[in-house]
C-alpha cells in the first residue's frame, strides 16, 4: 500500500480510485463493510484506495472534547495494508479545510485532485463546512462528475450498529471480548518497553513495562488481562501468551497507568523495542492488596487463569 500525504501532485496511476472516504477511527467491522464495498466497485481494474483525514476532525474542531483514538496513525496504516487497499490518501484536517464548502471539497479534492472513479461512505458520512455534505450530495454528485457512489448502512451487531463509539465504551467498562468483536481483531496497544523498578522480578514475575504514549490513545479498563505480545523484528512479529496488569499499582503507592506484561514461559531482553499488546480477555479490575504476600499470591491465581485463556493448562 503507497500513503499519499500530499494529494496536490499524484502520479497518473494513483488516479481513478474506487475509494472509501471516511475517518475510519479503529478500522472496525462496520468501517471494513465500506471499504468492502469500495473493493466491489473495482471494476475494470481500478485500484482500491480510502481516503481519511488526520488528525481526527474532532481534534481540530473541539479538542477539549475530542474522543480518544482506537487506532493511532502508525496502526491505522498496518490495518488496512493487511486489508489490500492500494493506495491511502491521508488529507490534513485544518482550519482551512474546516472552512470548505462541501461542493468545493467534492470538486477541488475528489474531482481534481483524485479524479476518483468510485466512492463509498458510511449512510452517515458528513463533511464540509458546517457538515453540510452528505450521502444525498455524494450521489447528486456522482451522477454530475461520473463516478459510481454507493453509501452503506451501518453494520449492525447484536441490534445495534458497530461504531467506534460503541467500541470506546466497551473499552471503558472492561468488556474487551465486546470490544473485540466490534472491532474484528483484538483490541491491541503498542509501545516502547521501559525499565522498571525491577519489583516483578523479584517475586517470580517479571514484566515489560509500557508508559502509554498519550492521553489521546484509548485503553481499556484498568485491571488484569490475558494477552498475546509481540515484538518486531525484521522478519515480522513474534506473538507470545502471557498476562498483563493495566493500572497505577495502588498497593505500592499508585501514580502513573501503566501497563505491564509478563510473558509465559521465555525469557526476552526487550527494553528500547516496540511491544504490541493484544488484549483477549479480562480477568479482573484493580485491586488494592494488604502487603507484598497477598499481591504475590493474586498475580499466581491470575496467571493460572490466563494460561487457561491460552489453552496452555485445562479449562
Amino acid at each position: 500500500m503507497i500513503v499519499h500525504r500530499d494529494l496536490r501532485q499524484l502520479p497518473p496511476e494513483a488516479r481513478g480510485c474506487a475509494v472509501a472516504i471516511g475517518n475510519f477511527d479503529g478500522v472496525h467491522r462496520g468501517h471494513r463493510a465500506v471499504i468492502e464495498a469500495a473493493r466491489g466497485l473495482a471494476a475494470g481494474g481500478r485500484p482500491l484506495a480510502v481516503l481519511t483525514f488526520e488528525p481526527h476532525p474532532k481534534e481540530v474542531v473541539s479538542p477539549a472534547t475530542a474522543p480518544r483514538r482506537l487506532t493511532p496513525m502508525r496502526r491505522k496504516i498496518e490495518l488496512l495494508r493487511e486489508l489490500g487497499c492500494a493506495y491511502l490518501f491521508l488529507l490534513r484536517f485544518d482550519r482551512a479545510l474546516m472552512a470548505m464548502s462541501a461542493d468545493t471539497f467534492v470538486e477541488e479534492i475528489l474531482v481534481h485532485r483524485l479524479g476518483i472513479g468510485a466512492l463509498t461512505s458510511g449512510d452517515s458520512f458528513r463533511f464540509g463546512h458546517k457538515r453540510q455534505g452528505d450521502a444525498a450530495l455524494l450521489a447528486a454528485a456522482g451522477a454530475r462528475y461520473g463516478f459510481d457512489y454507493a453509501a452503506i448502512p451501518p453494520l449492525l451487531d447484536d441490534g445495534a450498529a458497530c461504531s467506534s463509539t460503541r467500541i470506546r465504551a466497551a473499552l471503558e467498562q472492561g468488556e474487551i471480548r465486546t470490544a473485540n468483536r466490534l472491532l474484528g481483531y483484538p483490541f491491541t496497544y503498542s509501545g516502547l518497553v521501559h525499565s522498571g523498578d525491577q519489583r516483578g522480578r523479584t517475586i517470580g514475575f517479571p514484566t515489560a513495562n509500557l508508559l502509554p504514549a498519550t492521553a489521546r490513545h484509548a485503553l481499556p479498563a484498568n485491571g488484569v488481562y490475558a494477552v498475546r505480545a509481540g515484538r518486531r523484528t525484521p522478519a515480522g512479529s513474534s506473538w507470545h501468551p502471557g498476562v498483563a496488569n493495566l493500572g497505577r499499582r495502588p498497593t505500592f503507592g499508585g501514580g502513573r497507568v501503566l501497563l505491564e506484561v509478563h510473558l509465559f514461559d521465555i525469557q526476552l531482553d526487550l527494553y528500547g523495542q516496540r511491544l504490541d499488546v493484544a488484549f483477549l480477555e479480562r480477568l479482573r479490575g484493580e485491586t488494592t492488596f494488604s502487603g507484598a504476600a497477598a499481591l504475590e499470591s493474586q498475580i499466581a491465581s491470575d496467571c493460572r487463569d490466563a494460561r487457561r485463556v491460552h489453552g496452555l493448562v485445562p479449562s
